[in-house]
């Protein structure tokens, strides 16, 4: 109920699914503040994958995701280098856009698949992941493949390592910023703002999952501060909190800091 959330000093909620045209009008009574909440590359939907098989990524092994994903069954992850992925990411906020009393959209799994597992994570997995391995490195599609030569010259398969090679790695953090800026824009021009949940500081979000979100254009960011994932204590929440409010300084981003409870 809204009045128990209230009590714990909770006044917004991202929802995923749901009856938005019921939820709404009663949230807004109730003075609360919601977000949709929308799994954006990581894509494991039946409909999408049997018809738009090209929309998915390709791992260094030329392995697409759909035919064996990284680590769980669910990671099939949409290339956003695509341009029918970028029309597709923007309907769906379109459509969100529509409903009246929605205050935001909110992006999750806005990222690459984890090319290196957080280091509390590997052991789940039976894993030590000591580099970038090609079976979980992503995205060697004909699209990024053919981007990326006519942008540099050369193929990025053909490069002597491309876990080093600084170009390649831009060239996926790039393909990701213009993705969430373009979704904000559109957010923004519908009246709605734009928000997303990332990795807990700039440099484990680049190096884990190419994800450099200190410079997309959104109004809230949420860094999940998962701190056991990372063999840290709780003081770790703190220090990189910090680190991220550095990392906005210059942005009218707002900062919220995601805590695991259970």
């Amino acid at each position: 109920r809204f009045s128990d959330l209230r009590e714990l000093g909770i006044t917004g909620l991202n929802m995923r699914g749901g009856d938005m045209e019921t939820i709404l009008p009663v949230a807004a009574k109730e003075g609360f503040e919601v977000h949709s909440w929308i799994w954006a590359l990581c894509h494991p939907y039946g409909k999408t994958m049997e018809e738009h098989p090209e929309w998915y990524m390709i791992n260094r092994n030329r392995v697409s995701c759909i035919d064996k994903p990284p680590y769980v069954g669910y990671y099939r992850w949409l290339c956003p280098t695509k341009p029918e992925v970028q029309e597709y990411m923007k309907q769906r906020v379109l459509n969100l856009c529509k409903y009246d009393g929605l205050a935001a959209v909110h992006l999750d799994y806005i990222r690459y698949p984890d090319v290196i597992l957080p280091v509390n994570i590997q052991p789940k997995y039976n894993l030590v992941q000591d580099k970038e391995y090609p079976e979980y490195d992503f995205c060697y599609c004909e699209d990024c493949r053919k981007a990326f030569k006519e942008k540099e010259g050369i193929d990025p398969l053909e490069l002597e390592d491309p876990p080093s090679h600084i170009a390649w790695n831009e060239f996926r953090l790039n393909s990701v910023v213009q993705l969430v800026n373009m979704l904000a824009d559109t957010a923004h021009q519908n009246g709605k703002k734009i928000s997303a949940a990332v990795f807990p500081t700039p440099e484990i979000a680049i190096t884990l999952v190419r994800q450099d979100w200190p410079r997309w254009n959104v109004d809230e960011i949420f860094p999940m501060m998962y701190h056991r994932d990372y063999n840290e204590d709780v003081e770790w929440i703190g220090e990189a909190t910090l680190l991220d409010v550095k990392a906005l300084k210059n942005s009218k981003t707002r900062l919220f800091s995601g805590m695991i409870i259970n």
